[in-house]
């Protein structure tokens, strides 16, 4: 703990003190508040959901407004043939993307996780429209790379928004299957029988049911007391048995299966983990982010965001898989993860298999264990954010809290009233209950400051991306011509250039430290400066192979030459980026 203390003071430090906004007037009819860009270039309201369509406009007014640090670019197309839209937000004119350090970002990979597409691109507004007005973002951008996917499921997100739906429906994609193994697919799924756009609930007066009207809320069901009985019956979800099985909605979601469970890491097949679907990266928007992730070694910090929890997961998804998870690696987990905490309330920095559930063939353990890369799931949205009261567990309260914010602050827009329906099997039943739109997404009013707060949590994770500066640079005369040339490089920053994971499976070549300038006869590492004791590198001595540069760390590396032009000395790291200094 008091490594992470340490750890922590680390990071109040070198945040930029001057990170602000210089003016202080009013500007036209606007006066600024803090932390917000007063007039942006983008104007977007933050209290509501952008379609596909609507997305897509956005992302082209952030070019076409900021054309210096975004470019919008398709990685692949999804089942249906929608492009997988990616934003690359930097100082596009100052050095190549690809040799800054990156953090990607994903989201809405569930269909149903809607505004965890808001927040990638929040995101993404906020850090251009702060460009060149505050130091702290000017400076990041200026040396990081974010490669934003807003949405890795287009066609679940379009599904969610058009077809009538549950909050949890659909979560997958909409590749048809054959959920009930009857030989169709998609028969029997949800039938929205008021055609409200809302997949509700069904309900039957029964003298012996377990059910009965809330006396403080009719539009709430509670259950009978132990050893009475109720009113009322529940009989699911709106549907019919269309095909004569005797089960309702047993074919929902068009075929299930989760684009989460379809990643190249401890893979298993649908009878271990459900949802996995033929084989590892099955599914092409996987296989897009894949090939992306793999051409992009620079991505050193990973964010996906989905819902619901209020939480801040790391891997492992298994136990079995722990070990893989390096006491070097979760020292910085750490120190993000309960920085996370800090700044986003109501939120949890977990163990995936630990503190929730099983995960196998997870995007999060893929990207740590065969990418090196530094990975947070984040669960939008929690219960907490109804009171700011942290949760009572899932039974009674869970539900009272639910309905008593709908009645106070939402003055019930998120519950279709019961009304009378003729079933055809049922007969006289009821339909109720909460909308799609509502217990798994962010009412309007709540977005915006869950959408700031883990957008600060992103940005601190990739300032935390690797920092390398090359603090030394000397030059020794030792006789016949020769010198011997010592360069320090430091990395400033918590997350080294190849995590211990990284090192122990060999997944990324080393930091190459070059020398430019001179004829070199001898290229070394610098084990102990003080007692010189050095390692040889007896191949190309030139361009000495560093395999890391630790978090808040150095290392030193020397050259004896033949020579007397000037010199210069290249750092070229797979996740730190390149830096040069000239002596």
């Amino acid at each position: 703990m008091k490594r992470i203390l340490i750890i922590l003071v680390f990071i109040l430090f070198l945040i930029p003190a001057e990170a602000r906004e210089s003016d202080g007037r009013a500007i036209g009819n606007f006066f600024k508040a803090s932390g917000t860009p007063v007039n942006p270039k983008v104007q977007i309201s933050w209290n509501r959901y952008y379609t596909n369509e609507g997305l897509h406009d956005l992302y082209n007014q952030l070019e076409s407004a900021h054309p210096n640090l975004v470019r919008l670019g398709s990685i692949g197309q999804s089942f249906e043939g929608r492009e997988l839209w990616m934003l690359t937000v930097t100082n596009l004119d100052n050095k190549p993307h690809r040799e800054k350090p990156a953090l990607w970002i994903d989201g809405n990979i569930h269909a149903n996780e809607i505004q965890t597409a808001e927040v990638s691109v929040y995101t993404a507004w906020y850090l251009v429209e702060n460009y060149g007005k505050n130091d702290f973002i000017t400076q990041l951008l200026d040396e990081k790379v974010f490669y934003i996917l807003p949405v890795m499921n287009p066609d679940g997100r379009e599904n969610y928004m058009n077809q009538p739906n549950t909050s949890s429906s659909p979560r997958s994609g909409t590749i048809p299957l054959d959920d009930d193994g009857d030989g169709m697919a998609g028969e029997d799924g949800f039938d929205d029988l008021n055609g409200d756009g809302h997949i509700t609930q069904m309900r039957r007066r029964n003298p012996y049911g377990q059910w009965k009207t809330d006396p403080g809320d009719p539009r709430r069901m509670v259950q009978a007391a132990r050893g009475e009985f109720g009113e009322w019956e529940l009989l699911g979800w709106e549907g019919i048995d269309r095909d004569g099985d005797g089960r309702l909605n047993e074919d929902r979601d068009v075929g299930y299966y989760d684009p989460n469970r379809d990643w190249g890491w401890n893979w298993q097949p649908d009878y271990v983990q459900r949802g996995a679907y033929l084989y590892p990266f099955s599914l092409p928007e996987t296989r897009a982010v894949r090939d992306f992730v793999i051409a992009h070694p620079n991505i050193a910090g990973s964010i996906t965001h989905h819902n619901t929890g209020g939480m801040l997961l790391r891997g492992p998804g298994a136990a079995e898989d722990s070990q893989y998870y390096l006491p070097e690696d979760v020292r910085v987990y750490d120190a993000l993860g309960e920085l996370g905490e800090r700044i986003i309330p109501g939120y949890d920095y977990l163990v995936l298999y630990q503190d929730l559930y099983t995960v196998y063939g997870g995007q999060i353990d893929w990207f740590h264990m065969m990418r090196g890369i530094f990975t947070f799931t984040s669960e939008m949205f929690s219960r907490y954010y109804l009171f700011h009261e942290r949760q009572r567990g899932w039974g009674g309260g869970f539900a009272e809290d639910y309905f008593t914010f709908d009645r106070y602050l939402l003055f019930e827009d998120a519950f279709v009233p019961w009304e009378d329906y003729d079933h055809p099997q049922f007969g006289q039943i009821q339909i109720g209950g909460f909308k799609k739109n509502y217990i798994r997404n962010n009412p309007g009013f709540l977005l915006e400051q869950e959408l700031h707060r883990l957008t600060a949590f992103s940005l601190f994770h990739a300032y935390h991306t690797p920092k390398l500066e090359i603090v030394e640079l000397t030059s020794v005369d030792i006789g016949g011509g020769q010198r011997e040339v010592t360069a320090v490089i430091a990395n400033t920053r918590l997350i080294p250039t190849h995590a211990g994971i990284d090192l122990r499976f060999n997944i990324e070549r080393p930091n190459y430290v070059s020398l430019e300038g001179a004829d070199v006869l001898a290229g070394m590492r610098v084990i102990n400066r003080d007692l010189n004791v050095v390692e040889e590198q007896r191949h190309n001595p030139a361009i000495i192979e560093v395999e890391n540069i630790p978090g808040m760390g150095t290392v030193t590396v020397r050259w004896i030459v033949q020579g007397r032009g000037s010199l210069s000395v290249k750092v070229d790291s797979p996740k730190g980026g390149t830096v040069t200094k000239n002596l």
